[in-house]
């Protein structure tokens, strides 16, 4: 049997793309298990956490970073330059694997020098994009900036040398471990950032594939409308606008236009009838008074049921990003039944059909998304997940990816 391991920084990082996955190739009769750098409150099975010693490792690897980086600009998020790291080249799991799989592993996980001993493994080492990081020269998102063509000799994240050489020296490692190996391989969950990998100077070498990212759709499916809506003591008579983001106040998720929207939705109709549900974040006073509707906050929300739920009592779910790869959450409100509203950005439009089971709003126009939300609501558009994003579909995507590396001649 086929034997895979996936390193993640924790197993809610990124999506809960390794987590899934792991449900899905085990499903699928394949062997996987997990690294994770951070411990779940409940462990879980097939993962294996590191230690205390490498989580000290990691949070010196995080305040060196925030020391580098000081000067960078935060509205282009956050920018990683990995200086200490983890080596898990000698851990059985990954010894035993035929096939690596690299997530989201910042945050003093691991460096580049800990991916370089992985490699040397000669093992086929599979990179999962979940940003942009893999092919820039740090930052995660670079919004308008294209400089990760030609290798990020100007970096607008930092407007002050020496700090601006931190993103062209990133490119130059990345280029120059990607060059020394034929055994990485990197898989994008959108077609836009696949395009971008095809043009940055890391990696329009390397072999690029597009597969989206798996979930449980015997998790995330449609229940009764007003039977969720009841749970959560919520009028059935009541319209509900949901939003999710662990930082619901971050410039890249596009707070402010969802704001205004919310405002120019308001003049059109019945505030008593429309209330705001937003999780993933706990009351925020200032968020609330500037709601101009009924707002509940659901916080963080640790279980998928209860995700699942709060998705199926809503009417639209808003995703106003303004750069972004392939949200979960758009996935999962699709999965759920539950419209999309999002900006046409990214990888947002690979998954909605624009007035059919979403809407997608020009970019950066908040009245738009005003007109999205009323579009959904008076039309009562239903969410549908599409075929392409079905889990089956998406590990024969990934079954499809080992054959073609097996019939390199090289690796497993």
């Amino acid at each position: 049997m086929l034997k895979i391991v996936q390193l993640q920084y924790s197993t809610v990082s990124g999506g809960s793309s390794a987590l899934r996955l792991q449900k899905a190739f085990i499903k699928a009769g394949i062997s996987s298990s997990i690294i994770s750098l951070q411990p779940d409150k409940h462990p879980l099975e097939n993962i294996t956490y590191l230690g205390r010693k490498e989580r000290i490792i990691a949070r010196a690897d995080c305040r060196i970073e925030l020391i580098l980086t000081r000067k960078s600009d935060k509205d282009y998020g956050l920018f990683s330059v990995p200086v200490l790291g983890n080596d898990v080249s000698g851990m059985k799991e990954v010894r035993e694997a035929d096939i690596i799989y690299i997530h989201w592993v910042q945050y003093g996980f691991l460096n580049l020098a800990d991916i370089e001993k992985i490699a040397n493994l000669k093992k086929p080492v599979i990179f999962i994009m979940h940003d942009m990081w893999c092919i820039t020269g740090g930052c995660h998102y670079s919004f308008n900036c294209e400089n990760y063509v030609t290798g990020c000799k100007v970096c607008p994240v930092f407007s002050e040398r020496p700090s601006s050489g931190l993103a062209a020296m990133g490119v130059a490692k990345k280029l120059e471990l990607y060059s020394r190996h034929n055994n990485l391989f990197f898989v994008s969950p959108s077609k836009w950032l696949y395009n971008c990998a095809k043009e940055s100077i890391t990696t329009k070498n390397k072999p690029v594939f597009y597969i989206p990212n798996a979930l449980d759709v015997s998790v995330y499916k449609p229940l009764d409308k007003n039977t969720a809506k009841h749970i959560l003591n919520i009028s059935t008579d009541e319209s509900v606008i949901a939003f999710g983001a662990v930082s619901i106040n971050s410039k890249r998720k596009g707070w402010l236009y969802l704001q205004n929207a919310l405002e120019i939705l308001k003049r059109d109709v019945d505030s008593q009838k429309i209330t705001i549900l937003i999780f993933g974040s706990n009351y925020n006073k200032e968020i609330a008074d500037a709601i101009p509707f009924k707002t509940r906050f659901m916080g963080y929300l640790s279980d998928e049921y209860s995700t699942a739920l709060a998705y199926n009592a809503s009417d639209v779910f808003i995703v106003p990003s303004l750069a972004d790869n392939q949200p979960t959450t758009v996935q999962e409100s699709l999965s759920c039944g539950t419209a999309v509203v999002g900006f046409n950005i990214g990888g947002i439009p690979d998954m909605i059909r624009h007035k059919e089971n979403g809407y997608l709003a020009e970019y950066k126009n908040a009245e738009d998304i005003a007109n999205g939300i009323r579009y959904c609501i008076q039309n009562k558009v239903r969410g549908k997940m599409l075929p392409d994003f079905h889990p089956d579909k998406v590990i024969k995507k990934h079954v499809e990816l080992f054959e073609y590396i097996k019939s390199l001649n090289s690796l497993v």
